[in-house]
């Protein structure tokens, strides 16, 4: 029964496609376009009036080669309107389309949209052809080689243009007699025989090409891509270069770069083919020892070659892949676009066209994408590689890694210490484990979106990363992971982790490292020399400041001191302050931090040398430092020599309805004040040491946390400044800091000018900024962002984009009030946002000093922040 309702529903489909077909050619009322009115058909010369935005890329582009005196087949541009005209029902006038190309035209026509990126329909070829047309070929390339041009054709009309079911027609190409059943495939499906009249043949190929773009399914799909909805498409009709001959006979594709480094080398391929019109050969584009190449065997067509690509870089300003034909020794260029290539060619190409004089250093930095960077900051998985992808979730953090599968903290301390590569597989993480994210080389989280604890952590780590794969399922018991397609892979097995496309892979799959070298730091520094707002990085540790430092980052934003607490031995005094039953013990146990934590201060500020530092106090409730499993309890009960009944009624204590909305950041600094009192102890202690050392004054910015009033702050000031006199007389060593608060709730924007009396700078946190404005958990909001967004509730998800209408206004009112009463005041955001492109463009327009990011986002900022400074809003970069 499924077999007969198919067919006849394969029939009705067939009978609609005749009758639309038929109805087409049988509309009397249909206008016929007036080529002289309308300028719709427009022959490409060296001065015809054909632009970009209205005719389309391709034609522009094959214009330019036709000033270059490169040979490229007589062609014909129709533009947009007359397009958008035939879509609507309009008749072309194809017979003086065709009289521009002789008496018995055969042609190609392709699309030709304003980006390429936004595709559009198939290019349809050797239209013209017909059974005159046919005979004529068979004498002079030979009746197979006829053949086979004859029936790509009826199988291309049949199945694009007349939509009919492309199985009888795959069958007749096998047939004995191919054109000959071809035809009589057409003649049954469509109960009339195959068009003979070019014009007809062109007619209908054109009418298909316009419906086709202004389909639903298609328009969305290049919105999606980012054409505006009003997109036009034009199409060029060009003489068909087949490539046959009894000469050197051929076609190719050529380029000058190799496509994922963007080295300097002869890539591509020539195919080489002879009067049968069978492939004969497969042939090198350059020398190579493996086989045999058209360098060696046709010089003079290989140097005419490599000179025309050298041409249209020093003239197109571009790096071009030229599609060419031979025919009996000639010629000709089909097609030139730029090289479609990887990011790290794309600095490599722009630095190079720059280096050359061929485009100025400003074009160069216009000419990469912010956000591409981050395919040469981290190790890569390659895309030429082959892919088994087993699961996929948000593509969290870039970068690829491979490594076993663990599932616990602990197995990846261990497996690290074995020397064996892991990828942690949690449901999603929390501070307790940090120290198997330090160990692991990538992550995967069942819940969590892009500002999630994993995706946060991991950005800052450099990690690939990917959260919310929710169709995974993960059983801690049996440690394994059940995929959407019901593979079960175990702890232990191999697999792939690609944050960077948000997918994990089977097995191992060959890499890419990081790409900065030479052409990446030029770029760079051209970037750093017209870039207007600065860019810091947010590092939480020696290691994470390193990192800022090889990003020439302009200091750090954001040292967030929780973080340095997580090694295992500082945890266990942590945990021993945390359970102090008094203000003596708890003052012991922090005595015993503060050395710690001036250390990693002086090593901040050595490795920043001279670059400002914002250190911010203690933020995080408590309990974020107690283990939650019973496991984890019982070590901990274990590790104070207290009975685990005492450990459990304690961590109950300290738990709380919202604990992010609880007893942490400056409420812990004012309700138990000596944790502020040794932070800020270790962090003037360390000034003084770091100041020595240099040999030059080290002002530390210091940065209250989750502030809401200015009697907070107030407080916290009083005895931030108490221990900066107490360590001026303790040392004998004078020093300055800077005091400041972070602007994380909506009352601390709103009461900004009350605060800002006692700041030199407001650090906007629009992670929980985000979080307190729209009432939403960064943690939980990917279970249905994308439907929220989809649904267009919000534009974008409000945790990855800057929300410029409700937090960024919240940004401005604050901004306003601050500098009302402090004008020399300094503005920064300190968020997951500050790496985002659009938010530094914002933060840019409002005039803030600086913003701050995680460290492997650094490059993209600057980077962001120079095509700001050389782009104004609206203004693209044209070349045309």
């Amino acid at each position: 029964m499924p077999a007969i309702r198919d067919a006849a529903r394969q029939r009705l489909w067939q009978g609609a496609a005749r009758l639309s077909l038929w109805c087409r050619r049988n509309t009397k009322e249909s206008p016929v376009l007036n080529p002289g009115d309308l300028k719709d058909f427009t022959l490409i010369t060296p001065t015809a009036d054909v632009r970009t935005d209205t005719h389309g890329g391709r034609a522009k582009c094959l214009q330019r080669l036709v000033r270059l005196d490169i040979p490229i087949p007589r062609t014909v541009a129709i533009s947009f309107g007359a397009v958008h005209k035939i879509a609507e029902g309009a008749r072309p006038d194809t017979p003086r389309l065709l009289s521009a190309f002789g008496r018995t035209p055969l042609v190609s026509v392709r699309p030709s949209s304003a980006d390429p990126d936004w595709g559009g329909p198939g290019a349809v070829l050797n239209i013209g052809m017909n059974n005159e047309r046919y005979a004529e070929l068979c004498k002079t390339i030979g009746r197979e080689a006829a053949s086979a041009q004859y029936v790509k054709f009826i199988q291309a009309y049949a199945i694009e243009v007349a939509r009919l079911d492309p199985e009888p027609f795959e069958e007749a190409a096998e047939d004995d007699d191919p054109v000959r059943a071809a035809l009589a495939a057409f003649e049954i499906e469509m109960d009339e025989p195959f068009p003979q009249d070019p014009a007809e043949q062109m007619q209908e190929v054109l009418r298909s090409m316009a419906r086709a773009w202004e389909g639903v399914s298609a328009r969305l799909l290049r919105q999606a891509r980012g054409a505006p909805v009003d997109a036009g498409l034009g199409l060029v009709v060009q003489d068909m270069a087949p490539g046959l001959g009894t000469g050197e006979s051929g076609s190719g594709v050529i380029r000058m770069i190799d496509k994922v480094t963007g080295d300097r080398q002869i890539t591509g391929r020539y195919k080489r083919k002879g009067r049968s019109g069978r492939k004969r050969q497969e042939m090198f584009l350059a020398a190579d020892p493996r086989g045999a190449s058209m360098e060696e065997e046709a010089p003079e067509l290989f140097a005419q070659l490599t000179r025309i690509l050298d041409t249209c870089r020093t003239n197109l300003r571009e790096e071009m892949e030229i599609k060419f034909t031979v025919s009996h020794g000639e010629l000709r260029v089909l097609d030139a676009v730029k090289v479609v290539r990887s990011a790290r060619a794309d600095v490599k190409v722009a630095v190079a066209l720059a280096e050359d004089g061929i485009i100025s250093p400003e074009q160069a930095l216009l000419r990469v994408e912010p956000m591409s960077l981050t395919e040469l900051l981290h190790t890569q998985v390659d895309p030429e590689a082959k892919r088994d992808v087993i699961l996929k979730g948000i593509a969290a953090s870039p970068g690829g890694a491979t490594g076993r599968l663990v599932f616990s903290s602990r197995a990846a301390q261990t497996s690290a210490s074995h020397e064996l590569p892991c990828i942690l597989v949690r449901r999603e993480t929390t501070p307790e484990d940090i120290r198997g994210m330090h160990a692991a080389q990538g992550i995967i989280t069942e819940r969590g979106g892009m500002t999630s604890h994993a995706a946060v952590i991991a950005r800052g780590l450099g990690l690939p990363c990917i959260v919310g794969a929710s169709r995974m399922r993960i059983s801690r018991r049996e440690k394994t992971v059940t995929t959407a397609d019901g593979r079960v892979f175990h702890e232990g097995d191999i697999v792939t982790v690609d944050g960077t496309t948000g997918e994990a892979l089977a097995g191992a799959v060959p890499m890419l490292e990081p790409a900065l070298d030479r052409p990446f730091r030029t770029l760079m520094r051209w970037a750093d020399e017209v870039r207007d707002i600065g860019i810091r990085a947010n590092a939480d540790t020696p290691d994470d400041a390193r990192m800022a430092e090889t990003f020439e980052a302009d200091g750090i934003g954001l040292c967030r001191t929780e973080h340095m607490f997580f090694e295992p031995a500082r945890l266990t005094v942590m945990r021993e302050m945390i359970f102090a039953d008094s203000e003596v013990d708890r003052q012991a146990a922090l005595d015993r931090l503060l050395p710690m934590q001036r250390e990693d201060f002086v090593e901040l500020f050595r490795i920043m040398a001279g670059q400002p530092v914002c250190i911010r106090l203690f933020d995080p409730p408590l309990h974020e430092f107690l283990p939650s499993d019973r496991e984890g309890l019982m070590a901990l009960a274990e590790s104070l020599d207290l009975p685990l009944s005492d450990v459990t009624r304690r961590v109950d204590a300290l738990s709380e309805f919202n604990p992010m909305l609880g007893m942490r950041g400056v409420r812990l600094g004012v309700t138990m004040p000596e944790i502020y009192d040794m932070q800020v102890r270790a962090i003037f202690e360390a000034t003084v040491e770091a100041s020595r050392q240099a040999g030059a004054a080290v002002v530390p910015e210091v940065m209250i946390p989750l502030v809401s009033a200015k009697r907070e702050v107030e407080l916290v000031k009083a005895r931030i400044d108490s221990v900066a006199a107490s360590v001026r007389v303790e040392t004998g060593q004078g020093f300055d800091y800077r005091l400041g608060v972070m602007v994380e709730t909506p009352r601390a924007a709103l009461r900004a000018g009350e605060i800002a009396g006692y700041a030199a700078f407001l650090s906007f946190g629009t992670n929980d900024l985000t979080q307190m404005t729209y009432g939403l958990s960064r943690d939980d909001a990917g279970r249905f962002m994308g439907t929220y967004v989809s649904n267009g509730v919000f534009h974008e998800d409000p945790f990855h984009s800057l929300d410029r209408d409700g937090v960024g206004e919240l940004l401005l009112i604050g901004a306003e009030r601050g500098r009302e009463t402090r004008r020399d005041v300094v503005l920064s955001v300190c968020g997951e946002h500050g790496g985002d492109p659009d938010t530094i463009g914002f933060c840019r327009d409002a005039g803030f000093d600086y913003v701050s990011c995680s460290p492997f986002r650094v490059p993209v900022a600057r980077l962001a922040a120079a095509h700001l400074a050389l782009q104004p809003p609206g203004v693209p970069d044209s070349e045309d």
